[in-house]
């Protein structure tokens, strides 16, 4: 594809993107898989050309009704053209935008006028409040305060940075050792990261699936913050452990290899799409020991779990030493991996969310035997999903006490002493993980002990 032919398809998924409810990922996914002409290469350059707009799309907004005097959400048109004059100029637009086949169409009157007020501007400008400059809704703007504090700013520009590719080596296959030599004759470099025992870090967006490593099970992609949380669970070989909100599995593989196979795992979900997508990765890691099962109506606590065996051969309830509970939420801390979405997110929706961690807090606990842990994880940053819905817990279950975060983090991890020379990763007994502070998405992990009783 021209270069021209490239920032129409850029136009046509933002304009997708702004339309619609799906992640950008997956309308990215939907337009280059219909056009089959496009290379790896053009598939790189759109992608990359999408998500540079989008982490900008406040400030190119504000910038294109200043000009316009009118407000609301430009097309994916004028933020193109927009971002192009400010950091490429007015003769770069009129080349690309030549109205010759697969190009863009030349520049309307309107656009003309853009093109003349725009050229040579910076991206930042004083009159731009604080929500606009660090791009994110107004609304949320007193929540992320909270969340942050005097770290806003920098929080906010790592949760606008581009995410690194983490993998997680699958220790029932490999050692990290191994499986870096596996990738490197892929041609892929990877770093171990620090405090993780298996995690690698790659510098650089590569095609880990393709690679033999990957396929044979050796590494997993899973974020820094999302091994932690794993980890964080305490899941040990012989436990009856549950993962509640398994999803496509990437949790239930971490718990499976810290469990060396052994012991009992469940992975339950209301989605059995979901779920269904699980059954090759748990396939391809080796991790035998995983059984799944869907979630049906309000009773599911109370049936019989039949076909499975073990603690499984009976009811559910008080059967199991963890309970993982990795809750639906706002993905705030994903959005340097999706950074349209916190343009989806609305007020509503963020109370949906809370609604569904509440419940899917109480359900867990019926789950937990005397003395069992359940450990309730985000990847949100928001208060109201992490801190405040875990006092709200605890004043509804008084049988759970918090289990300092800094000691877990101490007896899992196994390198670092409780007392963190960040005092906000352990803030209130519990963990949280910031891209700013931790290099990873933004996590909250809060471990909930069972009182035994009597």
């Amino acid at each position: 594809m021209k270069p021209a032919a490239r920032i129409q398809a850029q136009i046509e998924i933002l304009d997708l993107i702004g339309a619609g409810e799906k992640p950008a990922d997956r309308v990215l996914d939907a337009y280059t898989r219909a056009r089959r002409y496009m290379g790896s290469k053009d598939r790189r350059a759109v992608t990359e050309g999408v998500y540079a707009i989008l982490r900008r799309r406040a400030r190119l907004s504000w910038w294109c009704a200043r000009v316009d005097g009118v407000s609301g959400e430009p097309a994916g048109r004028d933020l193109t053209i927009a971002a192009l004059l400010m950091e490429q100029g007015a003769d770069l637009v009129r080349t690309l935008f030549d109205g010759a086949q697969y190009s863009p169409v030349q520049l309307d009157d309107r656009e003309r006028t853009l093109a003349a007020a725009l050229g040579g501007q910076s991206l930042d400008h004083p009159d731009q409040d604080t929500a606009i400059r660090l791009e994110l809704p107004a609304w949320l703007a007193p929540r992320l305060t909270e969340a942050f504090g005097p770290n806003l700013e920098a929080e906010m520009a790592a949760l606008n940075a581009v995410a690194p590719l983490d993998l997680r080596v699958n220790a029932l296959k490999s050692d990290r050792d191994t499986a870096r030599a596996a990738l490197a004759q892929a041609g892929i470099e990877a770093a171990p990261i620090p405090f993780l025992p298996l995690g690698l870090r790659v510098g650089r967006q590569v095609a880990v699936r393709n690679t033999q490593a990957y396929r044979e099970g050796l590494v997993e992609i899973q974020d820094a913050g999302s091994q932690i949380a794993a980890l964080m669970c305490d899941a040990r070989p012989g436990m009856a452990v549950a993962d509640l909100c398994a999803g496509a599995g990437g949790k239930s593989l971490a718990l499976a290899a810290r469990m060396e196979n052994r012991g009992e795992l469940i992975a339950l979900d209301i989605d059995q799409a979901r779920l269904d997508r699980a059954a090759a990765r748990l396939r391809r890691a080796g991790a035998s020991l995983v059984q799944r099962q869907v979630l049906q109506g309000e009773d599911w606590l109370k049936s019989q779990a039949g076909k499975f065996t073990g603690k499984f051969a009976g009811k559910f309830a008080g059967k199991f030493d963890r309970v993982l509970v990795d809750a639906p939420c706002s993905g705030s801390g994903a959005w340097r991996r999706d950074p349209h979405a916190r343009w989806q997110l609305t007020p509503d929706r963020l109370a949906r969310y809370r609604a569904a961690q509440a419940e899917s807090l109480d359900k867990a606990a019926t789950l937990v035997r005397p003395g069992g842990r359940l450990v309730y994880v985000t990847c949100s940053v928001l208060p109201e999903e992490n801190e405040r819905q875990i006092e709200a817990f605890l004043s509804r279950q008084d049988e759970f006490a918090l289990r300092p975060a800094a000691i877990v983090w101490s007896e899992t991890l196994g390198m670092v002493e409780t007392e963190d020379p960040d005092p906000g990763t352990f803030r209130e007994d519990c963990l949280h993980l910031t891209p700013a502070r931790h290099g990873t998405d933004g996590f909250f992990v809060a471990v909930l002990e069972c009182r035994a009783a009597g």
